[in-house]
C-alpha cells in the first residue's frame, strides 16, 4: 500500500492531471465544433487541436505510469506494463513537443517581418514548412522508439542479474548514457527552433519600432502588439519546456541509477505542470478561446444569479 508522502504526491498528480485535461479539452473542443460548423480549420486551430490530443494522451499515461508505480509495483515490473510505458510515453511526449515547436516557427512565420528572399519564400509556404517539420520530426521519434525498446531490454537484463554487482553498475551506465544521448536529440532540436524563433521575432519588433520611430509614429499598432503576443507565447514554451525537459531527464536518470520511485512521483509533478499549465497560456493568448472561455464564465456567472434566488 502505497505510504502517506505517496498519497499525497498522487492526490497532486491527479488534480494537475484533471487541470490539463481541463485546458487541453477545452481547447479540442472548442475548435473541433469550429470545425464542424465552418467546414474548415486554420493552420494555427488545427496545431492547436492535435497539441491538445497528443497532451491528453501524454497525461494519460504519466498519470497510469505514477499510479501503477507505488499501488502496483509488480504490475509495473512486468516487461510488458514497462515497454506499454515507454513506448506510448516516447510517442505522445515527442508529438506534442513537436506541435508545440511548429506553434512558435508559426508565429514567427506569420508575424515577423524580413525582407530576405529566403524568409518571404518559408513565409508564402507556412503549411509547407510545418508538414516538413513534422516528417523530419519522425526520424528522431523513430530512434526514440528504438532506444526506450533497447532501454527495456537493458531493464530486463538489469533485473534478471541485479545479484551481480557488475552487471548492475554496468547496465545502469549504459541506460544514463542511452537516455543522456536521447534528451540531446529529442529536445535540443525542438529548444533550438523555438529559441532562433524568439530570437528572430524580438529583431523584428526592433525593426519594426525603429520604422515607426523614423516615421513619427509614436503609437502601438497592431503589428507591434502581434509581435508581443507571440514573444510572450513562445517565451512561455521555452520556460516550462526547460522544466518539462529537465524533469523528464531527472526521472530516467534517478529510476535507471537509484530505483527510487519516491523521487520518481515528485518529478512527475514537474512533468506534468507543462501539458498542464501551457494550456492555459494558449487559451489566454488566442482570441477565439479567451472570448469563448470568457462567454462560459459570463453564462456560468448569470445561471448562479438566476439560481440563487430559488435556493433562498
Amino acid at each position: 500500500m502505497p505510504s502517506g508522502l505517496e498519497n499525497t504526491f498522487l492526490i497532486l498528480v491527479t488534480g494537475e492531471f484533471l487541470i490539463g485535461m481541463l485546458g487541453n479539452g477545452f481547447i479540442g473542443l472548442v475548435n473541433c465544433i469550429d470545425w464542424v460548423k465552418s467546414q474548415k480549420i486554420s493552420s494555427v486551430d488545427c496545431i492547436l487541436t492535435c497539441l491538445a490530443i497528443t497532451r491528453m494522451s501524454y497525461l494519460w499515461i504519466v498519470c497510469f505510469d505514477s499510479f501503477t508505480l507505488p499501488i502496483w509495483p509488480h504490475l509495473h515490473a512486468t516487461h510488458k506494463t514497462r515497454m506499454f510505458i515507454s513506448i506510448f510515453w516516447t510517442l505522445t511526449n515527442h508529438l506534442a513537443t513537436w506541435f508545440a515547436t511548429c506553434l512558435c516557427v508559426f508565429y514567427f512565420l506569420k508575424i515577423a517581418n524580413f525582407s530576405h528572399s529566403c524568409f518571404i519564400w518559408l513565409k508564402l509556404r507556412i503549411s509547407q514548412v510545418l508538414l516538413v517539420l513534422l516528417l523530419g520530426s519522425l526520424f528522431i521519434l523513430l530512434f526514440n522508439l528504438f532506444e526506450s525498446s533497447f532501454n527495456g531490454f537493458l531493464i530486463d537484463v538489469y533485473i534478471t542479474n541485479e545479484r551481480n554487482s557488475t552487471w548492475s553498475s554496468d547496465i545502469n551506465k549504459i541506460l544514463y548514457y542511452n537516455s543522456l544521448i536521447a534528451f540531446n536529440i529529442t529536445y535540443l532540436v525542438p529548444f533550438l527552433l523555438s529559441l532562433i524563433s524568439l530570437v528572430l521575432l524580438y529583431l523584428s519588433l526592433k525593426r519594426h519600432t525603429k520604422n515607426l520611430q523614423l516615421n513619427s509614429t509614436g503609437s502601438r499598432d497592431l503589428s507591434t502588439e502581434a509581435h508581443k503576443r507571440a514573444m510572450k507565447m513562445v517565451t512561455s514554451f521555452i520556460l516550462l519546456f526547460i522544466v518539462h525537459s529537465f524533469s523528464t531527464q531527472t526521472v530516467g536518470w534517478i529510476f535507471f541509477i537509484f530505483q527510487k520511485h519516491q523521487a520518481n512521483l515528485f518529478m512527475m509533478l514537474l512533468i506534468i505542470v507543462f501539458p498542464s499549465g501551457h494550456s492555459f497560456l494558449l487559451i489566454l493568448e488566442n482570441s477565439k478561446l479567451r472570448q469563448t472561455a470568457l462567454k462560459l464564465l459570463w453564462l456560468r456567472k448569470g445561471h448562479m444569479k438566476r439560481a440563487k434566488p430559488l435556493s433562498s
